[in-house]
């Protein structure tokens, strides 16, 4: 049987007794996964006025009627639009409103979020999953097979997701992925892993974001694994999930990685059968002592969140290196105003990547490629196509053996002293400075042209622990730090800002510079090479540095 769609992986678990879902107390097979999802698509087909869009939103946590409603979706040929449970207010109404959402699943403790919101949606079509009115809904709907109801056409192009990208700048766009592309990325990772049967997919980050469902319930549902649900990502109960739950797999994004590197040590740490961990943006050195600490094997891939490229772990790629292009792209890195090649960085005898400056670009897909496009932003999508090309907005640098390095977003691109910098390649090696446990780099306008680097620091013993020397000593002694990369501002917050889905908020940290509230230190612009010396960051060198910005009129690229 060709599993070609989602529904053809959820019809194939109809009759496995095998335990399919995990979550706290409550464990379900295989098969009761497939009849609450059948009865889910019964009840959406029955609560679907007449020529509705059947748009589902979703405003849960990571609970069993998250992934019973995605089942439910595909079985019925229905679209899930995952909303941010973050998202507040105007924001929220518009994700809600903007992708047409004809029927919302919440839970009580969301309720308040959508309270006097205009978002469209009547009353009696917002169902609370815990709330006894719930079951009373389902009830007659008990006994449905998968495929009885459909509210639309069920194929490998039929529409399955909304996803939101985390975009820095504007509203999110939705994009659109069909329930084939979802079907063929869930067999490439059964494949590229070895899913199986016996395996259990921990999914501990959020539902609403792609990585969760694409990277960590899609494959377990076309390998025959079961799932294992963590309400909200959790630092402290992570390992006893994962022993709780037997649990084999998991994905990450952002600094869900270094949240579990900051929790206490035990000497049990490697009492578990967690064998491989899937995400992007841990960076080398801390994916090297995840390893090292919970002798769990960590891969760090990419694709872009809309589907048009994809990087492939290699076994044999150097550190701190993705892999080699998927199998039918044709990927290169180009400069993203002439979208001319860019020369190839070469490595030392470590490893270390030299001449990035010049290697850096944006990753685009020249091949065919399953970008489907943002739902009613045309302009939007044809923006990511333009010239007949995919435009990923990513920073990489390609090295002679055809690796690919992850360099950061288009919005972390610095140009400093006319040098292409990206703020990744500058984190990676802030990343082997001991004392701290995170850092963030960041562009911010130079006084006169250009910009500068600022990095924020979150240091092991807190912001007052900070030893300008040290950490000069430090920048000094990494041979792979280009003359540009030192940073000019070092920003010491107690904790690093972050998104929903736990990366760096970089919105944020650009929008406040060096005006902020966190102690800053600085490399001042007529005190030697950057970098080779930092002192703090006061009152007095604020109003002297404004003045400089004045003078070059260029004190409005500061924002605020």
């Amino acid at each position: 049987m060709r599993m070609e769609t989602v529904a053809d992986l959820v019809r194939d678990r109809w009759g496995d007794h095998r335990t399919g879902l995990m979550f706290q107390d409550e464990v379900l097979t295989h098969h009761q996964v497939a009849a609450g999802a059948a009865a889910r698509a019964a009840l959406l087909a029955d609560l679907l006025p007449p020529g509705a869009l059947p748009h589902i939103g979703l405003l849960l946590d990571n609970v069993p009627d998250y992934p019973m409603w995605l089942a439910a979706a595909a079985l019925a040929g229905a679209t899930v639009v995952g909303l941010n449970t973050t998202r507040r207010g105007p924001e929220l109404a518009r994700d809600i409103r903007h992708t047409e959402c004809s029927l919302l699943i919440t839970e009580r403790s969301r309720l308040p979020l959508l309270a006097g919101l205009d978002m469209a949606v009547p009353r009696d079509r917002v169902l609370v999953v815990d709330a006894p009115s719930y079951a009373q809904h389902l009830a007659p709907y008990a006994h449905t097979e998968p495929g009885e109801a459909t509210v639309g056409p069920v194929g490998p192009g039929t529409r399955m997701l909304l996803s939101f990208t985390s975009g820095s700048t504007g509203a999110p766009k939705a994009a659109i992925c069909s329930q084939g592309r979802l079907a063929a990325a869930a067999h490439s990772l059964v494949r590229h892993f070895g899913v199986g049967p016996d395996d259990v997919h921990y999914i501990c980050m959020p539902m609403f974001h792609g990585n969760a469902v694409v990277a960590d319930w899609a494959p377990a549902l076309a390998g025959r694994a079961a799932i294992a649900l963590r309400r909200t990502f959790s630092a402290s109960g992570f390992l006893p999930d994962v022993r709780a739950f037997g649990a084999t797999y998991f994905t990450y994004v952002g600094r869900a990685v270094q949240y579990l590197l900051a929790t206490p040590e035990r000497p049990d740490d490697r009492d578990h059968r967690l064998r491989t961990g899937f995400g992007t943006e841990a960076g080398a050195v801390d994916a090297a002592r995840f390893t090292a600490r919970f002798g769990t094997r960590l891969v760090e891939g990419y694709g872009s969140s809309e589907g048009g490229a994809a990087i492939q772990h290699s076994p044999d790629a150097p550190t701190g290196a993705i892999g080699r292009a998927a199998p039918g792209d044709d990927l290169a890195v180009v400069d993203p105003e002439t979208g001319e090649e860019r020369p190839r960085a070469r490595l030392d005898a470590d490893g270390r990547l030299l001449g990035s400056h010049e290697a850096i670009g944006e990753l685009v897909n020249r091949g065919p490629n399953p970008f489907e496009g943002y739902w009613r932003n045309e302009e939007a999508g044809a923006a990511r196509t333009r010239n007949g090309w995919y435009w990923t907005g990513d920073l990489f640098i390609r090295d002679t053996d055809g690796f690919f390095h992850f360099a950061g977003r288009t919005d972390d691109r610095l140009r400093v002293d006319s040098e292409n910098l990206g703020a990744a390649m500058i984190e990676n090696i802030l990343a082997r400075y001991a004392p701290a446990v995170s850092a963030a780099v960041h562009a911010v306008p130079d006084p006169v042209a250009g910009d500068q680097v600022m990095a924020a620091l979150v240091l092991r013993d807190g912001p007052r622990s900070f030893d300008p020397v040290d950490f000069a000593a430090f920048l000094a002694a990494q041979p792979d730090l280009g003359t540009k990369m030192a940073p000019r501002f070092i920003r010491l917050p107690a904790a690093m800002p972050v998104t929903a889905t736990n990366k760096i908020h970089r919105s944020w940290l650009r929008r406040e510079g060096f005006r902020c509230g966190d102690p800053v230190w600085w490399s001042p612009m007529d005190a030697g090479p950057c970098g080779s010396a930092y002192r703090r960051f006061g009152e007095d060198d604020l109003e002297a540095l404004l003045k400089r910005y004045r003078a070059q009129g260029r004190e409005e690229l500061l924002g605020r």
